[in-house]
């Protein structure tokens, strides 16, 4: 699909199509303590992370996260609480369900995750981050720095990247958030926000590329 929003040239999508598969860790997923679901704009978290639960891979899930400018709208009442209704529809039980309902960015979402669970009594050792597709890498990254004793292992919608293209209806803010998030994965780090991780060669230039293209919007000033 082609929106009339802009259409991406048939290098631009290789180029994203290349950030696409490096924000994705491609975890082998095995039983863990506990799952946490990154609050955004994409319910698909919420779906995924009820699918999981229901094949057991964990007992108790924490839905993080308030609110920002691309997700007000859409969940008035808070990224967390429309998640957890959204799982519980889709059958998970309320009580297996924790909420973290203030969150404001993933470092947050961690460290309070974290507070949540200690406040039930739930001391992890293992856990499952579940985010948008392109976040799997820098919520790995993040939740390393800020919960070293913890193993994590990343999760998110099992989607193709035209597909999540077509969901998302809007190909230069796909490409603006892919640019943005690596962005982050590579100065974060700097900042003492997440573990470093490096970036390979032909991610980087396709990076670079795309943003002398203009698909900067969620780029943040370094």
């Amino acid at each position: 699909m082609r929106n009339d929003q802009q259409a991406i040239t048939e290098e631009q999508w290789h180029e994203a199509k290349l950030i696409w598969d490096f924000h994705q860790m491609s975890h082998e997923l095995r039983p863990v303590n506990v799952a946490i679901g990154l609050g955004s704009h994409d319910l698909g978290v919420a779906t995924q992370a009820a699918e999981l639960y229901r094949s057991g891979l964990f007992p108790t899930l924490v839905f993080t996260g308030g609110n920002s400018r691309t997700t007000k709208a859409r969940f008035p009442r808070g990224e967390a609480v429309h998640f957890r209704e959204h799982a519980i529809d889709l059958g998970v039980p309320a009580e297996a369900i924790l909420l973290e309902p203030n969150a404001t960015n993933t470092g947050q979402n961690i460290t309070l995750s974290r507070e949540v669970l200690a406040a039930a009594g739930i001391q992890p050792t293992a856990v499952l981050l579940v985010s948008k597709p392109y976040m799997e890498r820098r919520s790995f990254a993040t939740a390393r720095k800020l919960w070293p004793d913890v193993e994590i292992l990343c999760a998110s919608e099992p989607l193709e990247f035209d597909d999540y293209l077509k969901s998302i209806g809007d190909e230069k803010l796909v490409l603006d958030m892919l640019v943005g998030d690596l962005q982050r994965v590579i100065e974060y780090p700097k900042l003492g926000f997440a573990i470093e991780q490096q970036v390979p060669e032909d991610v980087h230039a396709a990076y670079e590329s795309l943003i002398r293209d203009g698909f900067t919007s969620r780029l943040i000033d370094s």
